[in-house]
């Protein structure tokens, strides 16, 4: 089988895995359950052939699908090494996500429809990583936005889930229209989409107008959350928390990230300065946010947020050409460095996020179904596979040294170090917050003593629950590696990884001074204010502060209530006025009337009455003359 052949195989099999679920099993669970397992087994293990299979499994192919005049549509496969990374990310964390589910949603009436939803969403995901141009990625762009919607609405009985899946899939549609937008305007400029094409044009000397790059981040804004389209990701965890696990925290949301890196040739100054501070004021907002969280999953969403801010941050940071890394760095080598600091990123990222979502699937599962941490304590030791995989998940996200983490973030703080300062300082600040919510998360749930009859009878899962927590945590720990991917991998991913910066003499004591710093006094502040009590301590000690900061998490979806209903509801009444009086009243009914009269004078000619026909017949005749004459003039 040649590598086209695979990979088409790879991004068929969960559709035909969807099609018999939709059309055969959606009554029976336990058998969609394990079509849409055993698709997803497929996906990883010929995902990671794709991956393993060096140089020659390295292919573009196309095939034209709609054609009108001169213009064409194709479907068409671009594998690279940047490919192959997010390829095995999705098949690996999918993989992992489809055996918890098995566990966590043994027991849901609905787990057909539930696993057709995973299968659908993973051939949208896939189809995302294949695309070699911008017309294909924004169809399966778009798919991925519709397996959302219909996962995040799994319990569709709770109104909140409703309406969390309808906030999700307009907010994003409004990204979506900006990023289409782009993509016209992409191809009004350069006469093509496709993404080796117009690497191409611009190494020809060709230069995208500055708003193709901004729109064409309009997609990456809404779908992967970032300031001010950030606010359906919280609400959307109101889905399945393994659902969160896959597509909130590990492939869709980081989708807008790797659209962002397969666009990076059409990049320009301007565009990439606002993507950074747009990446950076969303990772400080959000981790802010995080601080008053009571839902456990909340508190991992807007941990999201923040990390995905320190990627999309980590990308823009190629924007500056007058900082140099080694002398005077081009432009492009720093633009390249913040590519391999975003996937550096976003590959840790997907382990330890994946990790910690599935960790508090377990927690949730075991107190069965609460989700408030102040309702939890003592689980360590009453989950203690659960305990030690989470603690490894909190400990690389905060940054701890020989974890996976701690390498990839100390990646994106020296690339800020050495192009601006400012940034530097707003996402080391970032990091404390970090280390001090995630802390608190962990000491409030898992130490102490129970605090509900829920979290006092908890006790650890199946096999299901906990195999893929093991390997996520191993992940989670070598994932930073270099030795990782050189030896285990075989350089697989060369091509990308090879950009990751790397501090040097004095920029390497600084930076790793200033992680471990930002470790410590986060996780030591969190350690010491925070009790494993039944309310929040920052609350009881700074009312003021907690209020700030949960007014501040607010802000956004206040402004838009306000806009909606003061604003865009007024002037859809004031359109419908218009409509029912102009239209429907002057225009429609006015030219209805006029037609009337002319039907009332037509009915008055035949009236069968002799004396009537006589004097039409002389009117007739008279109106003849008066022509001919030239009286009358038509």
């Amino acid at each position: 089988m040649t590598p086209a052949q695979l990979a088409i195989s790879v991004l068929v099999l969960p559709l035909a895995s969807a099609a018999v679920i939709a059309l055969f099993l959606r009554r029976s669970g336990g058998l969609a359950s394990l079509v849409s397992v055993l698709a997803a087994t497929g996906i990883a293990g010929g995902a990671l052939l794709l991956a393993f299979g060096g140089k020659d499994a390295r292919f573009t192919a196309a095939s034209e699908w709609l054609r009108f005049g001169d213009f064409a549509i194709s479907i068409g496969f671009k594998f690279d090494d940047l490919a192959a990374l997010m390829l095995s990310i999705v098949g690996v964390v999918g993989l992992c996500v489809h055996v918890f589910s098995l566990g966590y949603m043994h027991g849901d009436a609905s787990r057909g429809r539930y696993f057709g939803g995973l299968s659908i969403f993973m051939f949208s995901m896939l189809g995302i990583v294949f695309a070699d141009n911008l017309f294909m990625l924004f169809i399966f762009w778009e798919l991925v936005g519709f397996s959302s919607w219909l996962l995040i609405n799994h319990y569709m009985d709770k109104q909140s889930a409703a309406d969390a899946s309808k906030k999700a899939f307009i907010v994003n549609r409004v990204g979506d229209f900006g990023f289409l937008l782009g993509i016209l305007w992409c191809q009004a400029q350069f006469g093509t989409t496709n993404l080796d094409a117009l690497a191409k044009l611009v190494e020809g000397g060709a230069v995208a107008a500055t708003a193709i790059p901004l729109l064409l981040f309009c997609g990456a804004v809404g779908k992967s959350a970032q300031l001010p389209l950030h606010v359906w990701l919280p609400d959307a965890m109101e889905g399945p928390t393994p659902v969160s696990a896959l597509i909130h925290a590990a492939t869709m949301v980081a989708a807008g990230i790797y659209m962002l890196c397969r666009i990076n040739v059409l990049m320009v100054p301007d565009a990439l300065s606002v993507i950074m501070w747009v990446g950076t004021f969303t990772a400080v907002y959000a981790a802010l946010c995080a601080i008053t969280q009571s839902d456990i999953k909340k508190v991992l969403a807007y941990s999201t947020l923040s990390q995905l801010g320190y990627m999309v941050a980590a990308f823009g940071l190629g924007s500056v050409s007058s900082t140099h890394m080694h002398g005077d760095t081009p432009h492009t080598v720093l633009l390249e460095a913040g590519v391999g600091a975003a996937m550096f990123h976003l590959t840790t990222h997907a382990f330890f996020k994946a990790l910690m979502f599935l960790g508090s699937g377990s927690v949730i599962h075991a107190c069965h179904h609460e989700q408030d941490i102040f309702k939890m304590g003592g689980l360590a030791k009453k989950l203690p596979i659960t305990f030690f995989t989470f603690t490894i998940g909190v400990l690389a996200i905060i940054g701890m040294p020989l974890l996976a983490g701690f390498f990839s973030k100390d990646a994106i703080l020296f690339l800020s170090y050495v192009v601006d300062k400012r940034v530097f300082v707003l996402l080391a600040f970032t990091a404390i917050l970090t280390a001090f919510y995630m802390v608190r998360m962990w000491k409030i749930v898992f130490l102490g003593l129970p605090r509900s009859e829920n979290a006092h009878h908890a006790h650890e899962g199946g096999l299901a629950l906990t195999a893929p927590l093991v390997v996520l945590a191993l992940l989670s720990v070598v994932g930073g590696y270099e030795w990782f991917y050189e030896k285990v991998l075989r350089g697989a991913f060369e091509g990308v990884l090879e950009l990751v910066p790397h501090a040097h003499d004095t920029d390497h004591t600084v930076i790793l001074a200033t992680s471990l710093a930002v470790l410590l006094i986060g996780a030591l502040s969190a350690f010491a204010l925070y009790r494993p009590s039944p309310t929040d301590t920052l609350a009881e000690k700074a009312p003021g502060l907690f209020g700030a900061l949960v007014a501040l998490k607010g802000a956004f979806d206040r402004s838009y209530d306000y806009y909606v209903a003061k604003m865009q509801q007024r002037f859809a009444m004031l359109l419908n006025f218009l409509e029912q009086i102009l239209l429907a009243g002057v225009i429609i009914r006015g030219l209805a009337g006029i037609v009337g009269l002319f039907g009332l004078g037509a009915r008055a000619l035949h009236v069968g009455n002799a004396n009537a026909y006589t004097y039409w017949f002389l009117f007739g005749v008279a109106a003849l003359w008066a022509a001919a004459a030239g009286v009358l003039i038509f």
